[in-house]
């Protein structure tokens, strides 16, 4: 027993019934820092027991002390006993009644050093408290790179982390962009918690970019480098216009430290943005910089991805517009098209139309979609529609002849993945009757509509996908179609992105597609085309809709009076290639390419 009392790692003390000291341990004499000689004898309360500043405590409020009136065990924490060096030892303790033999029963106390379990708990709180904020800053993070991934409206996207970063990191935002023309710079977005109205006051254009100014604004926009400012750099006299500008949100909004963070890529740099803080804000953190400058970063090519995006996009509309040559008007037939691309990013290139006259004099129409959504599907498409053109144009064959040398020619001198296409002839006489002879090779179904608004799928004809003879080392058929066109009816070739989306299964996008065709059948062909876009809405895919008309019954026979229909021959682009990138203000994404009759006269058919 004498070796575990010695050895505990705790102090122990005992005390007779009048709470003098008759033993204490060495782990106890070391915690006070008095000898056990010094101790032993002395009134254990007069001794040591004292409060957090050292002073006397009375004995009536001594707790470990009235285990000797009542004889029940007690612990408690918090408490103060007196060392030798004057100082006072926070402790936690436990005491219990000690049975004496022949006398009194005294009591023994167990204790620990306290401050340790403090300073543990400062420590563990401190480390919390980092926790806290390191979470809070990831969690902003991922909410800035959401934001920065959910759209290619670069304006729109600066805007949002504008408001993102207040209040958590600044009190107010100020974001300046180069709009691409020579030191040209713009303020798209200023925010602030205090004082909203005059933050928007602060937007609009600013001076030029100086070439000898050393402001941190300057610093950011001409060498992408992140800049602290403090309370003397923010007074300082401004050198240039723009730096002039830049202390005027300072001066309107407050402001005591501030971090000007470059958005760039490896490329280039395309503004800057401003965090500040004011009033009773701490001064920015070198932590704090460093999560700004990685948010610059993430913006920076977020808008880099957009730039780039938008240049892909531009040439692969470019491309189409150029495809998406003028229709022909021949005799009494009307044709309309309208192409629409996708409004999802990266979702362009594969879909066309043409319509041209063939050799023999007869008319061909043609709707397609090369597979994919990139520019190398639009530089795919042009190579199929032209590769087609030249083989149907001079050979009186049938469309299933044609659509065979098309997949030979496409499996063996093109890289051109698979492709789905209705290639179809407008057979008849002047006057009439007319019929359409055509193949389809996988592609939605050709749909007619008749004047009195009936309406039926021409699901004959049907053949596997160009290029699938490559895949699977096989010859393909495709048969040929024939149907009588009613006069006055209309005929409806399409790409699937009308009729299906990731929100519309197929079936249900056709059955809307017979319902509103329908309704439309009496209107004007330009405007049937028109509105069946508006009604259905297509958004998750490019679009081609290729239309024909047919006319009543003898109109364009021999001593036939009736005029041929006009119409409007000029092309409607869908996107203006003039708008700016997406850098600057978002390509609009509803737009229409609309191609009516050309005029041109063409020979009797057979």
């Amino acid at each position: 027993m004498r070796a575990v009392f010695e050895s505990l790692g705790a102090g122990i003390y005992a005390t007779d019934a009048t709470g003098r000291l008759i033993a204490a341990n060495p782990r106890a004499e070391r915690m006070v820092a008095r000898p056990a000689e010094e101790m032993l004898g002395r009134d254990m309360h007069d001794l040591l027991h004292r409060d957090a500043d050292g002073a006397e405590v009375p004995r009536e409020r001594c707790q470990m002390l009235r285990v000797l009136t009542d004889g029940r065990p007690r612990e408690g924490g918090d408490e103060y006993l007196l060392r030798g060096d004057g100082t006072t030892l926070p402790v936690i303790w436990s005491a219990a009644p000690l049975e004496l033999p022949g006398e009194p029963p005294g009591l023994v106390l167990a204790f620990h050093d306290f401050s340790v379990r403090r300073a543990a708990e400062r420590q563990t709180a401190a480390y919390l408290a980092a926790l806290e904020a390191l979470t809070t800053r990831l969690t902003l993070v991922s909410e800035v790179s959401s934001v920065l991934i959910s759209s290619l409206d670069v304006p729109q996207v600066l805007r949002q982390l504008s408001r993102l970063l207040v209040p958590d990191l600044a009190d107010w935002t100020a974001v300046d962009v180069l709009t691409g023309q020579p030191d040209e710079v713009r303020r798209i977005a200023v925010h602030s918690g205090g004082d909203p109205e005059a933050a928007r006051e602060l937007e609009g254009p600013l001076p030029p970019l100086a070439e000898s100014a050393n402001a941190g604004l300057v610093r950011a926009l001409r060498g992408a480098e992140t800049v602290v400012l403090g309370r003397e750099d923010i007074a300082r006299r401004p050198d240039s216009p723009l730096t002039a500008a830049h202390r005027g949100l300072f001066d309107r909004l407050g402001g005591h430290s501030a971090v000007v963070v470059p958005l760039h890529s490896r490329r280039r740099v395309f503004g800057a943005f401003t965090a500040a803080r004011a009033g009773d804000s701490p001064p920015y953190t070198e932590d704090e910089a460093m999560v700004l400058a990685d948010i610059g970063r993430r913006a920076g090519l977020a808008m880099d991805n957009a730039r780039l995006f938008d240049q892909q996009r531009h040439v692969a509309e470019t491309m189409q517009r150029q495809l998406l040559t003028p229709l022909p008007q021949v005799d009494h037939l009307q044709m309309a098209a309208r192409y629409r691309p996708a409004q999802v990013a990266a979702e362009i290139g594969g879909d066309w139309y043409d319509a041209f006259l063939l050799e023999d004099g007869v008319t061909a129409m043609v709707i397609g979609d090369v597979v994919g959504h990139d520019l190398q599907a639009a530089a795919h498409m042009a190579e199929v529609r032209n590769m087609l053109r030249a083989l149907a144009w001079d050979r009186k064959e049938p469309p299933s002849v044609i659509m065979r040398r098309l997949d030979e020619a496409m499996t063996n001198t093109s890289d051109a993945p698979m492709a789905t296409v209705v290639f179809a002839r407008i057979e008849g006489r002047e006057g009439g009757p007319w019929q359409l002879h055509w193949v389809n090779a996988g592609h939605p179904p050709p749909l007619l509509v008749t004047s009195d608004g009936r309406t039926r799928f021409l699901e004959t004809g049907h053949g596997p996908l160009l290029g699938m003879s490559a895949t699977l080392n096989l010859g393909m058929h495709w048969p040929d179609a024939y149907e009588p066109l009613p006069p006055e009816s209309t005929v409806l070739f399409y790409t699937d992105g009308l009729v299906e989306s990731r929100t519309r299964p197929i079936d249900t996008g056709m059955e809307l597609l017979c319902r509103h065709a329908s309704a439309l059948a009496r209107h004007e062909l330009e405007e049937l085309c028109d509105e069946l876009l508006e009604r259905i809405d297509p958004r998750g895919d490019d679009v081609a809709l290729l239309a024909l008309r047919l006319p009543p019954r003898g109109a364009g026979a021999p001593g036939d009076r009736t005029p041929p229909p006009s119409g409007d021959s000029r092309p409607h682009s869908p996107a203006d290639p003039s708008r700016s990138a997406p850098g600057a203000e978002a390509l609009g994404a509803d737009e229409t390419f609309s191609q009516a009759p050309h005029g041109a006269e063409r020979p009797p058919s057979s």
